[in-house]
C-alpha cells in the first residue's frame, strides 16, 4: 500500500490522468458520433427511470435498448397513471428532438443527446407489464407522502429529498437564480456534508456506522437521479473511507480528481453538464485556497462566494448572460439560513408532518425577501464569452493563484474587453426569429447603438413564452434594453409576448398601428403605464439609428389584419418590407399608392396565408427573398400552396424548417444564416 500512497501523491500521475482522461473524453464525446439503434419502431418495452406530470401531459424516460424520452398527453378526464419504475410497453410515433432555432439559447436536442437520448416519442397508448422494484416501490412512497403536504410546502421537499425542482414555478426560479443562490436549492456536497455530520453524530456508538451511512448516501444518489453534485460527493465519500481503511494519505484536492476521474470515466458526458461543471470547480477551488479562508464565520462565507463567482464566472456568463452585483450580499444571508435552518427543517419535516405550519411561515419569509432582493437587483449584462477569451480567463486565473491574486485586474479586464467586443461591429443585422405560429422581427444598428423589434409572437393559452429566448438571444450579444417595440396590428399572435418583454427587460417605447385600440391592446398599454414606458400610435419616417422606418398603410380597414402597419425599411442597399397580416386588399392599395421599389427582402404577409401575397403584387415588388414566419404542422395550414406557387421565382425562408433567419448587411456584402430546428 505503501507504493500506492507513493503514486496517489505523486504530481506526475495526476498530469497522466487528466491526459488519459481528456482524450477520452475528446474521443467518446466529439469523435464518435451516437444515434438511435430503434428507427421504425413504433413500439417501446422497458422501465421507466425518471417521471414527471404536469397539468397536461406527462413526460417519462424509458429504458429500452436505449433512453428514449416519452410524452403523452393527457384527456381532461383521464386518471394520471403512476409509472415510476414500472415496465410499460408504449406505442406511438418517434421522432428527433429540435435544436435551437433562436441563436445562443437552449439546445434542447443537445441537452438529450448529453444525456443518451437520441430520439422523443409522442406516446398514443400506455400499458404497464411490471411493478417497480423495491428501489422504486420505496422512492415511491416517499413521492406520495410529499404529495400529502401543501403546496408551498411539497415544493421544498421534492427540491431538498429529491432534487426534483418541478415543482417549483419558473418565476420563483428566475427570482433565485437572478439573486445567486439557486445552488443553495440543488441538493449539493454542502448538503451531503450536513447529512453526514448529522447521521455520525446519531450513529457514533455504532460500529457499522459507515456502512449505514454509505448505505443511505448510495439509496439518496438514486433517490435524486444521480445529481452530479450528489454523486461527486457521496462517491468522494466512498473514496475517504477506503483511503483511510488502507491507510493511504493524500491531500483532498487529490482525492476529488480521482472522484471526477471515476465519474467521466464512467460517462464523459457528464463534463457538459452544468451541476458537475459548478460542483467540481467550485470545491477544487475552495480546497487548493483552504488557507485563506479565514475569519469569523461570514467572513468566510463572504470569501467562499467570492472564490465561487471567480472560478464559476465564465460558465455563468455563457449560460445566463448576466450577473447580479447584489449576489454576493444576498450569499451571505442566505448560506447560513438555508445550510443550517432550511435544509435541516426540511429533513425534520418529512419525519414529523406536525410540525410543516413552521416550514410554511419560513418559506413565505423567504419568497418574500427574495422577490425584494430581486426587485433590487443590479444586474449586468455581459454578452457571450467566445471559447479563446474562456481559456485566456482561467489562464490568468491559474496564474494568479501562484502569483497570490496580483493578476486578478487583468481578468476584469478581460471581462470588460468581452463587453466591448460586439460594440465593435459596424455590420446592422435584421432577424425574423421563429416563435412559432406568429411574427417577431429584431432590428439591430451597426455597434448596437439601436435595437428595434417588429411584433413579439405569442402563443395563446400556452406557458410556453418564445421571448424567453429572444430576451436570452439580446443578452448574449450584450443588449441590455429594446428601444423601441412596433407592434403592427392587436392580435395575439404578433403582439401577446410583449407582456412577457416588459415585464422582464428594459424597453423604452411601444409604438402601435393607426387603427383605434382593441381590447388586448388596451390591457397591454394599461401595463405600459404601470411601467412608465413610452407609448404611441406610429407616425410615418420613424428615425432607426442612420435609417428610416416608414410607414406605408396609413388607410383605415374593417378588420384588426388589414390596419396591420406595413413598414418599409432600407439599410445601405438591403430593402426590407414587413407586411404584418396585411391582405390582398391592402397590397392593391399599396402598389396603386406607391411606385414601390424591387424589395430585397419580403416579410410575407399572414404566415403565408392565401389572403395574401398576390402574384400582381410579386410581380411589382420583385422580391428576392421572401420570408414566411409561421408554426410547425399548424391548424391552419400555413403556408398556402398557392402562396408558395406565386413565390416561385423567390428563395423562400420559412421559420418552421428553417428556424430564424438572419440578414447581416455591411457596405460589400448581405450575409444570410439559418438556425434550422
Amino acid at each position: 500500500m505503501k507504493k500506492l500512497e507513493i503514486v496517489l501523491q505523486s504530481r506526475l500521475f495526476y498530469i497522466i490522468l487528466i491526459t488519459i482522461l481528456f482524450i477520452f473524453i475528446l474521443v467518446s464525446t466529439i469523435v464518435i458520433k451516437y444515434d438511435t439503434k430503434l428507427k421504425q419502431r413504433e413500439y417501446l418495452e422497458g422501465r421507466v427511470i425518471d417521471y414527471d406530470v404536469d397539468t397536461k401531459q406527462i413526460s417519462f424516460i424509458i429504458q429500452d435498448k436505449e433512453k428514449v424520452l416519452c410524452n403523452y398527453y393527457l384527456n381532461s378526464e383521464e386518471e394520471v397513471p403512476e409509472l415510476l419504475g414500472k415496465k410499460i410497453r408504449v406505442e406511438g410515433t418517434l421522432k428527433y428532438p429540435s435544436n435551437n432555432t433562436i441563436p445562443n439559447t437552449f439546445n434542447y436536442r443537445k441537452y438529450l443527446y448529453q444525456n443518451k437520448i437520441y430520439v422523443t416519442m409522442t406516446v398514443k397508448q400506455i400499458s404497464i407489464l411490471k411493478s417497480e422494484n423495491i428501489f422504486y416501490h420505496i422512492k415511491n412512497s416517499i413521492s406520495n407522502h410529499l404529495n400529502n403536504y401543501s403546496s408551498r410546502v411539497k415544493t421544498y421537499l421534492y427540491l431538498f429529498l429529491m432534487g426534483n425542482r418541478n415543482y417549483l414555478s419558473d418565476d420563483m426560479y428566475d427570482i433565485y437564480r437572478t439573486n445567486g443562490i439557486w445552488h443553495l436549492f440543488a441538493v449539493s456536497g454542502m448538503h451531503i456534508g450536513l447529512i453526514i455530520a448529522i447521521m455520525s453524530k446519531i450513529l457514533k456508538k455504532l460500529k457499522l456506522k459507515n456502512i449505514i451511512i454509505s448505505l443511505f448516501l448510495g439509496y439518496f444518489m438514486f433517490l435524486t437521479s444521480f445529481s452530479a453534485s450528489v454523486m461527486r460527493a457521496t462517491i468522494f465519500y466512498y473514496l475517504v473511507l477506503l483511503l483511510k481503511k488502507f491507510k493511504i494519505n493524500i491531500k483532498s484536492y487529490q482525492v476529488l480528481l480521482l472522484t471526477a476521474s471515476i465519474i467521466l470515466f464512467i460517462d464523459p458526458f457528464m463534463i457538459y453538464n452544468l451541476g458537475f461543471q459548478y460542483s467540481f470547480l467550485i470545491t477544487l477551488t475552495i480546497m487548493l485556497n483552504s488557507n485563506k479562508i479565514t475569519g469569523n464565520y461570514f467572513t468566510k462565507i463572504l470569501k467562499i462566494s467570492l472564490l465561487s463567482v471567480l472560478v464559476s464566472l465564465p460558465i455563468t456568463i455563457n449560460t445566463n448572460y448576466e450577473i447580479n452585483l447584489l449576489s454576493l450580499f444576498v450569499s451571505l444571508i442566505y448560506v447560513p439560513f438555508i445550510s443550517i435552518v432550511f435544509f435541516p427543517l426540511c429533513f425534520l419535516i418529512f419525519l414529523c408532518p406536525f410540525l410543516s405550519f413552521i416550514l410554511n411561515w419560513l418559506i413565505l419569509i423567504l419568497e418574500f425577501t427574495n422577490k425584494i432582493f430581486y426587485a433590487l437587483r443590479l444586474v449586468v449584462i455581459i454578452p457571450k464569452m467566445p471559447i479563446i477569451i474562456v481559456i485566456l480567463y482561467y489562464f490568468i486565473l491559474i496564474l494568479a493563484y501562484f502569483k497570490q491574486n496580483k493578476l486578478i485586474m487583468f481578468l476584469i479586464s478581460l471581462i470588460i474587453i468581452n463587453i466591448i467586443i460586439p460594440k465593435l461591429d459596424s455590420s446592422s443585422y435584421v432577424y425574423f426569429l421563429d416563435v412559432g405560429q406568429g411574427d417577431s422581427s429584431l432590428l439591430i444598428s451597426p455597434h448596437k447603438n439601436k435595437v428595434f423589434m417588429i411584433d413579439t409572437g405569442g402563443i395563446l393559452n400556452s406557458d410556453y413564452k418564445p421571448s424567453d429566448n429572444v430576451i436570452l438571444f439580446l443578452k448574449s450579444l450584450g443588449i441590455s434594453k429594446i428601444d423601441t417595440i412596433i407592434l403592427s396590428h392587436g392580435d395575439y399572435d404578433h403582439l401577446g409576448d410583449t407582456f412577457n418583454i416588459i415585464n422582464k427587460f428594459k424597453v423604452s417605447n411601444v409604438l402601435f398601428n393607426q387603427n383605434d385600440y382593441n381590447e388586448l391592446e388596451l390591457n397591454l398599454i394599461k401595463l405600459l403605464q404601470t411601467k412608465k414606458i413610452k407609448y404611441a400610435k406610429i407616425q410615418d419616417n420613424l428615425k432607426f439609428d442612420k435609417y428610416y422606418i416608414k410607414l406605408l398603410n396609413t388607410n383605415t380597414y374593417d378588420n384588426e389584419n388589414d390596419n396591420s402597419a406595413v413598414l418599409y425599411l432600407k439599410i445601405i442597399s438591403a430593402k426590407f418590407l414587413f407586411m404584418g397580416d396585411a391582405s390582398i386588399n391592402v397590397e392593391s392599395d399599396l402598389i396603386h399608392k406607391y411606385n414601390l421599389p424591387n424589395i430585397d427582402i419580403l416579410k410575407v404577409g399572414h404566415h403565408g396565408s392565401k389572403t395574401s401575397t398576390s402574384t400582381e403584387f410579386i410581380n411589382i415588388i420583385k422580391p428576392k427573398y421572401a420570408i414566411i414566419s409561421v408554426g410547425k404542422n399548424n391548424m391552419y395550414g400555413h403556408p398556402n400552396r398557392e402562396v408558395l406557387n406565386n413565390l416561385e421565382k423567390q428563395i423562400v425562408y420559412r421559420t418552421d424548417e428553417m428556424g430564424s433567419i438572419s440578414f447581416k448587411i455591411d457596405k460589400k456584402n448581405l450575409e444570410i444564416k439559418t438556425y434550422a430546428p
